[in-house]
Order: C-alpha cells, then sequence, then structure tokens
C-alpha cells in the first residue's frame, strides 16, 4: 500500500521539531550532558503534589466541566488581575487546557481558515507555523534582530501587514532568545494595530520567569483585551510540565468556540492536575520566586561563560534560555550541535529549528543544575578549542 497517497499532504510535508531530533539522539548515548529541553529541574512545589494525593484519595478523579473545573478557572481569573491588572469572566472567558500547547493549537484553529495570513514572531516556539498550516492559513514569519533585543518592533510588524492577515502571534518573554517586550515596545504594537481586525495570540507561558522587569502583557494595553487571546500555563513558571496543564483567555464569543475544540478533541483537561493547580496559583508564590532567583543565578553564569569563549550571546531577560551567536565558527547550527554531541557529548538545539533567522545561533537552556551547566560550558570550550585547531 503507498501510504503516501492515503496521508495528509501537509502533514507529511511538515518536518519534526528540531528540538525533539538532538534529543532523541541524546536518549540513546551514554554520559551526555544535555542543555536542549526547557523543562525545570525543580520539584513541583511539595503543596501542590500533596493536594495531588489528596485528591486522589478522595476519588475525585471524574470528569469536569468541558471548560475545567470553576475553582481553578476563578483562581486564574484572580492570577491574571493580580498580575497582570487584566479581568477575565471565569465562567464564560477561560478555558483550562492540556498544557499551554493544546490552547495554542485550538486558539489558531478556531481563529484561522484557509488562506489566512498569520504572522509569527521568529525565532520563536516550534509549533506556531505547523498548526497554522495544518489549518490551511499561511505562516508569515516576522525575524527580530539581536541589535533590537530580539523585540518585534512597530515598522517590522506594520511593513508585514497585507490585506490577508488575520492574526499576530506575539511569543514573550521568547523562547528561544530570552527576550521580553516591555510596555513601550506593546503600546506601540497596539497602535500599529488598532483600526484592523488583526487578533493577537499572546503566549506567555513564561510570564513568571523575568529578571528585574516586570513582565507586561499586550492584554494590558487600552483596546487590546477584545483583540487577544492570553495562552499561559503551569509547565514553566510552578514545574509542573508532565501534569499537562494550560489555559486560554479570550473575549467571550471567542472563548466559546475554542471550548468547542477543546470539547470534541479532549472533554475536559486531567482533573487530578486542575485541582493541584488551585494550589500552585494559590499558595506557591514563594516557591516560584526562589526558582526565579536560582534561574538568574545561572543566566548570569552561562551568558558571562558563553561571552568569555567568543561566542556573542545575548544577554536574555526572560524565560530560562540563552542564544549565543556560532557564526564565527564557520558551522552551521546543525553542523555545531551535531558535532558537540557526538565529540564532547553535549546536546543543544540548532537555533534554525526556531525559523530560518535562527541560522547562525542555538538555543541552550539553563533550567538545570549549576553544576550540570558548568561541566557542559567546559565541555563546549574544549570544542571550540578543537575546532580552531583544525
Amino acid at each position: 500500500m503507498d501510504y503516501s497517497k492515503i496521508l495528509n499532504k501537509t502533514i507529511q510535508e511538515i518536518k519534526p521539531s528540531g528540538i525533539r531530533k538532538f534529543f532523541d539522539i541524546a536518549a540513546e548515548m551514554d554520559d551526555v550532558i544535555s542543555l536542549g529541553v526547557g523543562e525545570p529541574d525543580f520539584q513541583t512545589p511539595w503543596a501542590v503534589r500533596q493536594k495531588a494525593v489528596q485528591v486522589i484519595e478522595t476519588k475525585r478523579t471524574v470528569y469536569t466541566a468541558n471548560a475545567g473545573l470553576e475553582a481553578l478557572r476563578r483562581s486564574v481569573s484572580e492570577y491574571t488581575k493580580k498580575k497582570i491588572g487584566v479581568e477575565y469572566d471565569p465562567v464564560s472567558e477561560i478555558v483550562i487546557t492540556v498544557g499551554g500547547s493544546e490552547a495554542i493549537d485550538i486558539s489558531i484553529r478556531t481563529l484561522v481558515e484557509p488562506g489566512d495570513e498569520v504572522l509569527i514572531v521568529e525565532p520563536s516556539f516550534v509549533c506556531y507555523s505547523p498548526i497554522v498550516k495544518l489549518s490551511g492559513g499561511i505562516p508569515v514569519p516576522i525575524e527580530t534582530k539581536v541589535e533590537n533585543n530580539f523585540r518585534l518592533t512597530a515598522e517590522e510588524l506594520k511593513n508585514s501587514i497585507t490585506e490577508k492577515t488575520k492574526l499576530l502571534i506575539l511569543p514573550f518573554p521568547n523562547n528561544p532568545t530570552g527576550a521580553i517586550m516591555e510596555r513601550e515596545d506593546l503600546e506601540q504594537i497596539a497602535e500599529v494595530l488598532r483600526g484592523t481586525d488583526i487578533m493577537v495570540i499572546s503566549d506567555e507561558i513564561y510570564s513568571e520567569l523575568t529578571y528585574g522587569k516586570k513582565h507586561c502583557s499586550i492584554a494590558e494595553i487600552d483596546g487590546m483585551k477584545e483583540r487577544t487571546i492570553l495562552i499561559n500555563g503551569f509547565s514553566k513558571a510552578f514545574a509542573m510540565t508532565g501534569w499537562r496543564l494550560g489555559y486560554a483567555c479570550a473575549p467571550n464569543p471567542i472563548a466559546q468556540q475554542i471550548v468547542k475544540l477543546h470539547q470534541y478533541a479532549i472533554m475536559c483537561s486531567p482533573t487530578v492536575s486542575q485541582y493541584a493547580a488551585i494550589e500552585a496559583l494559590e499558595n506557591c508564590e514563594d516557591e516560584v520566586r526562589k526558582m526565579v532567583d536560582e534561574y538568574n543565578v545561572r543566566r548570569r553564569f552561562v551568558t558571562d561563560s558563553f561571552n568569555k569563549l567568543g561566542l556573542s550571546c545575548f544577554n536574555p531577560e526572560g524565560a530560562f534560555y540563552v542564544f549565543p551567536c556560532i557564526k564565527n565558527t564557520g558551522l552551521t547550527s546543525e553542523e555545531f550541535c551535531e558535532k558537540l554531541l557526538y565529540s564532547k557529548k553535549v546536546a543543544v538545539v540548532p537555533g534554525n529549528a526556531f525559523g530560518d533567522c535562527g541560522e547562525g545561533f542555538i538555543r541552550v537552556s539553563y533550567a538545570y543544575s549549576l553544576n550540570h551547566i558548568s561541566e557542559a560550558v567546559s565541555r563546549i570550550g574544549e570544542f571550540l578549542e578543537d575546532i580552531k585547531r583544525n
């Protein structure tokens, strides 16, 4: 049987994730130090784990409402009001999802029709463009530049808009660069969007992980809440990657369509995780602060280390990644990562996995212990010396 004639042509044409490629190779090798996956090395806070055990023991393991436990949606509403000053109706404007990834997927599919153009700020997380293509849309990358601190400028946005533009995907704090957008930047972006029908998906999964500057959401800017779907979740801030829980906040007419997709594809998010997430939002702020403080130590160490090694490294202000430039080695991003993995057993991710404009960079996660990072940096230094000798 010729499966190529049966399978969806769009899914066949989509490349596998560049992140998983190197992770899978590293998983089959011994003694590899991985700085490739964006997964916190911290334990989920004890109070959250304890709440989950209690929920299981009291048999609260049945389906919840499609949109999620109302108690959790109320906690999310209070959390967004406290953190960014924006209030969402917990009954009609919040949908609890299976991770931030599902929230991104169903938000894009709710909005995008065949032929719609979707502006995607790049470098950025790997899922946006494939989901747009699977929805029949046309991904239009907007390249951010290191000289602008990898921020989206109003001019770059304005130059990318056409009559077919339906949606802007705004992923800040950014994976892979660690860039953030400040209020002044977002006000300029909002000014470009006013008077259009262009919607925004604001992926704010790293909103708690900023260093020295408070996160600002585009939903805070005057007139933007009505045209923004805010995506967030529990994986990064609360070290809950495997709990698979996120949420989408959107105006009621949009949220009610999002919940339809969620209803038919998923039914509801994991019940135990939902109860545990209430505990995280309401009682674990101190634990989050401790994690951020530790990430900040690692951030300074790894940024300084790469600069000392001669790999120019933008100073990230959010998330837990650095994005050093490797152009002076003469290697492509994939060549660098492959040679480093096989010769020194260190796994990092090629920058072009996050868009073509990421070529010449690598993504390094510092969501690992300082000892782990230090040994990896030492091996990378040896690798760079080997390149010079050859």
